[in-house]
């Protein structure tokens, strides 16, 4: 069958409607290829051929019914702390799951777009973690070389993409998990806007930060799976509708951020250290001016996320779970939910003022700048060396990702080429709340001067 090699959605749709292929060659063309990968951890569950084929009649009778499909035929995958209806959630903790009876409100307008739930993915457990190795079901690697981590949590969604077997995943993104697998395995991933699209149907990790994230092998296919998926929903009462004055375009000439030199850590990744240097000069060659920021309160914000009270947010998610049933977890997961016993509500108060205070410090930043421009990540690691220091290397992953959504920012992580070893390194565009399509225009420049 004449199934391209890539997934990207403008391909699989000029496929479609030129009748190079269907949608049931791709999905028999996808299934081969999730056959010979064998057992690479990224799923947990996986649709039936049969579930898969319902699917596909479903959508060529609504086609043929003339329903708008902006997403026909579009094959992707599910973070599994995401609800599909009739197929198990289980977080990746085997005791936890449950079975929906309804999707997630994003799936949902996903599916009715026309797209195709491939199967749901894994992660690490209860969405803990950066670095993609805290789960039963196995540890996703990265595409270019398995000795090293997928990253996580959003370990299985990133790899489905990477390994061209699905055309985009859903993920989440407390902390970074949206981004951090996007760099380790060079494609895209959009950190949307806190409550842009709804959290109705997640399974909460921190219910007050919790973002449903996009991976995609383009900023052209993040964008439109955004556009499809958002807006205001009366199940989830953290959700947002996009405000009409939102910054849509960024400026020719932008302004460019980048911490002071004595502020960036690549933790002796002097590759990495030598890709982002290479990624500030070509960001000038696109009419990018750089300004040096202050880099000092965003971090300080990033360490309140595991080192503060909204550690104690993540035993608030699962509580009765836990208080029942810790033994079953990740024993790793579980000490850092476990922290949250050091903490009380005074605890929680002050870090919100001191919270609020570090807002009103990084508020001035944009209006010296359009956007800021960060390592996805200072290095990556070996499965080996992370499970040998699961906290501490955890932590490095988060220098540049824990602090966006206490700050209420968008983000997208973009490739940004590769290490002498063969190891991709990635940069992400940071901008202020509902600028996520400015990032995207300006990640779609990134892409056609990069190539």
């Amino acid at each position: 069958m004449a199934v391209p090699s890539s997934l990207a959605i403008e391909i699989l749709r000029n496929g479609y409607e030129s009748k190079k292929w269907t949608p049931s060659e791709v999905i028999e063309s996808i299934l081969l290829k999730i056959e010979q990968r064998g057992d690479d951890a990224v799923w947990i569950h996986r649709l039936t051929h049969a579930q898969l084929l319902e699917h596909v009649r479903r959508i060529e009778t609504w086609k043929a019914e003339g329903k708008n499909l902006p997403l026909y035929g579009i094959p992707f995958a599910i973070k599994d702390n995401i609800d599909l209806a009739g197929h198990p959630t289980t977080a990746a903790c085997p005791e936890y799951a449950y079975t929906p009876s309804q999707s997630a409100t994003a799936v949902l307008k996903l599916i009715e777009a026309g797209a195709i739930p491939i199967g749901k993915a894994n992660l690490d457990q209860f969405a803990t973690g950066l670095v993609g190795v805290r789960s039963p079901y196995g540890a996703p690697r990265c595409v270019f070389n398995e000795r090293y981590i997928s990253g996580g949590s959003s370990s299985g969604s990133g790899v489905a993409v990477a390994a061209s077997l699905v055309s985009f995943a859903l993920g989440t993104d407390t902390a970074g998990s949206g981004r951090v697998p996007a760099s380790f395995n060079n494609i895209v991933g959009l950190k949307p806007t806190k409550g842009r699209i709804s959290a109705a149907g997640v399974v909460p990790a921190c219910r007050s930060l919790d973002c449903i994230s996009i991976f995609s092998v383009n900023t052209h296919d993040a964008r439109l799976v955004m556009q499809i998926a958002e807006g205001a929903d009366p199940a989830d009462s953290w959700s947002r509708a996009v405000p009409q004055s939102s910054n849509s375009t960024a400026p020719d000439k932008f302004r460019f951020g980048v911490p002071r030199g004595d502020q960036l850590e690549f933790f002796g990744d002097t590759a990495a250290a030598e890709l982002f240097t290479s990624a500030l000069l070509t960001l000038e060659m696109m009419g990018g001016i750089r300004v040096e920021i202050d880099f000092a309160p965003f971090r300080e914000t990033a360490l309140l996320l595991y080192g503060g009270a909204w550690v104690a947010e993540r035993r608030a998610a699962i509580g009765p779970f836990y208080d029942t049933s810790a033994d079953a977890m990740d024993p790793v997961v579980r000490q850092i939910v476990a922290g949250a016993d050091k903490f009380n509500a005074v605890d929680v108060f002050k870090g919100t003022y001191r919270l609020q205070d570090l807002r009103a410090q990084t508020q001035p930043v944009w209006q010296a700048i359009d956007v800021m421009v960060l390592p996805t990540t200072g290095t990556i690691y070996t499965v080996e060396q992370v499970r040998n220091d699961p906290v501490t290397l955890n932590s490095n992953l988060g220098y540049y990702t824990n602090f966006m959504n206490l700050l209420d920012l968008a983000g997208i992580a973009l490739p940004a080429g590769f290490r002498s070893n063969g190891l991709p390194f990635g940069i992400t565009l940071v901008g202020p709340a509902f600028s996520d399509l400015a990032l995207a225009g300006l990640g779609e420049r990134w892409e056609a001067k990069t190539n």
